[in-house]
C-alpha cells in the first residue's frame, strides 16, 4: 500500500499551483466561521451551535494549510468545552452551543464517531507532518477511547463503528451511518494501532456500502438486524446530507487501495443519475433511486472526486461549475457547503492527497516546503 501511495505524488505544476495561492476558500470558511478562540460556528441553527464534527473539520483544513497555529486554537477550545478538559479520558460531546436558559455550554453529551474519527486523523497526521509526537499520542488515546465506547461485533456481519455511544442499538436491530466510514481513515488507524479493530473495518466498511445501496445510492442511515441491512424505521430510505460524504469519500480513495474499485461499483448511483439525467437531487429513495430536489452547492463539490476516480473528465467540469468560487453566491454558503467545497475542490485543486495507506500528502510537504 505504501508503494502505490508514494506513486500517487504531486506533480511540480499542481504542486506549484497549489503552494503559490492562497486557499481562497478556506480563508473565507475562517472569517465566517472560526472565532478566535478556536471555536467553529454553523450559523443555520438558532442554538448557534459547535458540534466534534466541525470542530474535527476545522483540524483537518488547518494541517491541509499549514497553519499550527490556528490548529492549536482549535484544539484547545474543542478539548476544553466538548471533552471537559480531560481529552485523555472523556470522548467530545457532539454538540455545544446557546441553551434555553441563555447559556452556552455541552447541549448533548452523546459521542459522534465522525467527528472523533477526523480529530484522531488530523492529530496523528499533525504530528507525523509537524513532528510533534504529544499530537500522535493524544490521537492514539481517541482511537483507544473509541474502541471501548463506539466499536461493536453485529451477529452476522462483523466489526463495526456505531455513530455514537448511546442510542444507536436497539434489542432488533443496530442503526449506523455509512458515511462515517471512510475507508482511508481506517487504512491510517490500522498502521498506527495495529492491534486495534481498524484494519478489519476497512473491510466491512465497504461490504456494508455494497449492502446498503442496492441500486448504488447511500443512505443516510441504514440498520442491521442480524441477517440484513434494512431501512431504520426512525430514519427511513432516503439519501442526502449524510450520504454525500460517503461518495466523497469513496473518490478521495487512493487508486492503490485494493477494496477502491469494489467501493465505487457499489456507488454506481450517482455516476448513473448523472448520465441520464444531466443533474444530480437533494434527496434520493435509495430503493429505487429516484430523486428529488436541487441539491445545494456543496453536492457538486463533494461529487468532484467520485467523478475524477470514475474517469469522467466531462461530468467534473459540469459539476466544477456548479460550485461558486466568488460573489454573493459563495458568501451565501452555509457552513456545511463550505465544508464540502472545501474537502473536494480542494482534492480537485490538488491542496492534499490521502497515499493508499491513509496518509495525508499535502502540498506543502512536498515541493511546497522544499521551496520554503
Amino acid at each position: 500500500l505504501a508503494a502505490a501511495g508514494a506513486a500517487a505524488a504531486l506533480p511540480l505544476r499542481a504542486q506549484d499551483a497549489s503552494c503559490s495561492a492562497p486557499w481562497a476558500e478556506w480563508r473565507a470558511f475562517v472569517d465566517r466561521h472560526v472565532e478566535q478562540d478556536g471555536r467553529i460556528v454553523d450559523f443555520v441553527n438558532a442554538d448557534l451551535r459547535s458540534t466534534s464534527e466541525s470542530q474535527s473539520y476545522g483540524l483537518f483544513f488547518a494541517l491541509v494549510d499549514n497553519d499550527q497555529v490556528l490548529f492549536e486554537r482549535i484544539l484547545g477550545w474543542t478539548r476544553r468545552n466538548l471533552s471537559g478538559g480531560r481529552p485523555d479520558v472523556n470522548l467530545p460531546a457532539w454538540l455545544w452551543g446557546r441553551a434555553g436558559d441563555g447559556s452556552w455550554r455541552v447541549l448533548d453529551p452523546n459521542t459522534a464517531s465522525d467527528g472523533e474519527l477526523w480529530i484522531a486523523y488530523a492529530l496523528i497526521e499533525a504530528g507525523r507532518l509537524w513532528k510533534r509526537p504529544g499530537y500522535t499520542h493524544a490521537g492514539r488515546q481517541i482511537l483507544a477511547l473509541m474502541r471501548t465506547a463506539e466499536i461493536v461485533d453485529l451477529p452476522g456481519f462483523g466489526t463495526m463503528l456505531l455513530p455514537g455511544n448511546q442510542g444507536f442499538v436497539q434489542a432488533d436491530r443496530w442503526t449506523l451511518n455509512p458515511s462515517y466510514l471512510p475507508l482511508f481513515v481506517f487504512r491510517r488507524f490500522a498502521a498506527v494501532d495495529s492491534k486495534g479493530p481498524w484494519a478489519k473495518l476497512a473491510e466491512r466498511s465497504v461490504e456494508l456500502n455494497r449492502l446498503a445501496a442496492p441500486v448504488g445510492f447511500a443512505p443516510d442511515w441504514i440498520a442491521w438486524n442480524r441477517r440484513a441491512f434494512v431501512a431504520d424505521p426512525a430514519k427511513g430510505v432516503m439519501g442526502s446530507y449524510d450520504a454525500i460524504r460517503t461518495y466523497l469519500w469513496a473518490g478521495m480513495t487512493d487508486a492503490g487501495d485494493p477494496l477502491r474499485r469494489k467501493l465505487l461499483d457499489a456507488l454506481s448511483g450517482p455516476l448513473q443519475m448523472l448520465r441520464t439525467q444531466g443533474r444530480f437531487a437533494e434527496k434520493i429513495d435509495t430503493r429505487n433511486g429516484v430523486g428529488s430536489g436541487t441539491p445545494p452547492p456543496g453536492f457538486a463539490a463533494a461529487l468532484l472526486p467520485y467523478l475524477t476516480a470514475q474517469a469522467q473528465p466531462a461530468l467534473v467540469k459540469a459539476q466544477a461549475a456548479l460550485v461558486p468560487s466568488s460573489g454573493p453566491a459563495a458568501a451565501a454558503l452555509t457552513y456545511y457547503d463550505r465544508c464540502l467545497v472545501l474537502f473536494g475542490k480542494g482534492w480537485l485543486d490538488r491542496r492534499y492527497r490521502f497515499s493508499a495507506d491513509g496518509r495525508l500528502q499535502p502540498a506543502w510537504s512536498t515541493q511546497c516546503s522544499a521551496r520554503r
